[in-house]
């Protein structure tokens, strides 16, 4: 069944640790709603890439300038009227209220969630990302899953990705007609 593309919020963060299928279900819900994918890893300075490539974990000196670069692109978004997803692990609440600040309007978040195994798994097999499978678990410390949080719906990964991204467009519209992705 075909839904309405005005019932997504205009900003969609998919969201999760390394491994997750951010940018690939990113993507996907972009597509469908005729929204304009951004790569958050893109996004980050270049000392940062270096830091990670090396396994050296990221600290929140390192990830704030990175956060306020996303944010800019979700306020530029939202201030042109366009739809937009961007993928960026957001593993912390202040991460995640610090992109909702930025927005400026409706915000919401799709949580990738899945187990260890999984998710190092996924890692292990991928070629050419400059994130280390080694670093996995710090990510993992540093989730503060968001749990409870208005504005994000969660969506497992041990699924087909196209089963994924219907699963995350169905939960975004059914939130949105509830009213429950607004920034705060």
């Amino acid at each position: 069944m075909e839904l309405e593309k005005e019932a997504l919020p205009p900003a969609v963060v998919v969201m999760g640790v390394s491994g997750c299928g951010k940018s690939s279900v990113g993507e996907g819900i972009a597509a469908r709603n005729g929204m304009r994918f951004v790569e958050g890893d893109q996004l980050h300075p270049a000392r940062n890439v270096e830091k990670m490539a090396k396994g050296i974990p990221l600290t929140d000196d390192d990830r704030l300038p990175w956060l306020d670069r996303i944010g800019v692109e979700i306020k530029a978004a939202q201030d042109a009227s366009q739809g937009l997803v961007i993928s960026c692990s957001a593993l912390k609440r202040s991460y995640r209220d610090r992109l909702r600040q930025a927005a400026g309007g409706r915000l919401a978040f799709v949580f990738l969630e899945g187990s260890r195994d999984l998710l190092l798994s996924r890692m292990q097999a991928r070629q050419g990302h400059f994130m280390p499978a080694s670093l996995l678990d710090s990510q993992l410390q540093t989730l503060e899953p968001p749990t409870g949080e208005a504005g994000v719906v969660t969506v497992t990964i041990d699924m087909a990705l196209d089963d994924m991204v219907a699963l995350a467009c169905e939960e975004l519209r059914g939130a949105a007609v509830k009213g429950g992705f607004h920034a705060g």
